[in-house]
């Protein structure tokens, strides 16, 4: 995004392809996680019917393990030129195809739930091909796509530096959530608990991909007005989306809240599951509210080039508040799976605060000169393209 800002547009490709060398490298060893994810559950003590149906599903996301990488590399590529639009067409023609495909396979083929990771797969190479096509024969695309570069090969330490702790940042807030549901089959009832903290967990990531959005936008708009050398410009864009977060914050507060009572019906005809999914509502609207703030916050604090003390603040917030707050809440206080979620909450708790606190603090004058002087030494690498 910087790179764009500073209008170094050959060096966006350039960083696509190192991300996209770096991210299939790194698929690899997932893949062997996903193909031994039974065992691994049953070996962490879970019930091994549950294990071997986790795991069965996880094998066949392997394929779209890779995909989904180079997905998120073109995502990237368009977003930080400000291309929008044929993202949203590309999505949408998806998510028609996905749904045709996973009715097909779950419900007419036989595979059940297995169908299900199938089409995720077959779906998420479908976008890949498009998104593919687009940047191929566009003239946007083509304007910072000249070729497979030697580049790739270049300055691989100096994008991990940054790819690493952003890897960190994400991963550790993602593996907290799982790591909830995980121990909810410890608690008394480990079928209702994790079929509702998994219901859960369901709802909040259909949820996120709102503030997820504003997050990426915010990103972008920071680094590319940042690599302009527009400090102010990206101070003001923070404090729009800002605005705006707390706007959507609060309609998803309401709409999860009214909701409450019919939800559960979406997953389960069961009055047991229905029941406790009304009461979790409300739990899970609190952490939509302030997951739409952190989610900001982080977008601003990535476009800055932050990731490392991110990441930081991430592993305490997580694993020194949120982790161990579940724990307390739900097997000392006996609160079950509404005090794991709380645990979470008290987690983001401790994100948003250490998060604030930053952008409060803030010399941005200084940023937008740290990010000219990064573009600087990036665009002084020759790039050598294949023959």
């Amino acid at each position: 995004g910087q790179s764009y800002g500073a209008k170094q547009y050959d060096m966006l490709g350039t960083h696509a392809q190192r991300a996209i060398f770096v991210l299939m490298l790194s698929s690899v060893p997932l893949a062997f996680v996903l193909a031994f994810t039974g065992q691994i559950l049953t070996a962490l003590g879970q019930n091994p019917e549950i294990s071997y149906g986790a795991g069965t599903y996880a094998r066949l996301l392997i394929p779209g393990l890779f995909a989904y990488g180079l997905l998120r590399c073109l995502t990237k590529f368009l977003q930080a030129q400000n291309i929008v639009h044929p993202l949203v067409v590309c999505s949408g023609v998806t998510l028609i195809f996905h749904i045709l495909l996973c009715w097909f396979l779950v419900q007419n083929s036989g595979l059940g739930y297995r169908g299900a990771a199938l089409a995720t797969s077959v779906s998420y190479w479908f976008n890949v091909i498009l998104l593919a096509l687009y940047v191929k024969f566009s003239e946007t695309g083509r304007r910072s796509w000249h070729g497979w570069s030697r580049a790739v090969l270049k300055d691989v330490n100096l994008f991990l530096s940054l790819a690493i702790p952003s890897t960190f940042m994400t991963c550790l807030e993602y593996w907290a959530f799982e790591m909830v549901v995980l121990l909810a089959g410890f608690l008394p009832n480990p079928k209702l608990e994790t079929s509702i903290l998994s219901i859960s967990l369901n709802t909040m990531w259909m949820v996120y991909t709102i503030p997820s959005g504003l997050s990426s936008a915010i990103s972008i708009r920071v680094s590319n007005e940042l690599g302009a050398g527009n400090s102010q410009a990206a101070r003001l864009s923070v404090l729009i989306s800002g605005i705006m977060c707390l706007a959507e914050g609060l309609l998803v507060v309401i709409i999860t809240v009214s909701v409450r009572d019919v939800w559960g019906y979406l997953y389960s005809n069961e009055e047991e599951i229905v029941k406790y999914v009304s009461i979790m509502m409300p739990i899970l609207a609190t952490s939509n509210f302030m997951d739409g703030i952190q989610c900001t916050l982080s977008g601003a604090a990535r476009g800055c080039g932050w990731q490392k003390v991110c990441s930081f603040i991430n592993l305490c917030a997580y694993y020194a508040f949120g982790i161990p707050s579940a724990v307390i809440f739900a097997f000392v206080l006996k609160i079950g799976g509404k005090g794991l979620w709380l645990g979470i909450i008290c987690a983001m708790v401790v994100q948003i605060i250490a998060l604030l606190v930053m952008m409060l603090h803030t010399n941005w004058d200084k940023e937008a000169e740290t990010a000219r002087a990064r573009t600087i030494v990036q665009e002084s690498d020759d790039t050598v393209t294949f023959a």
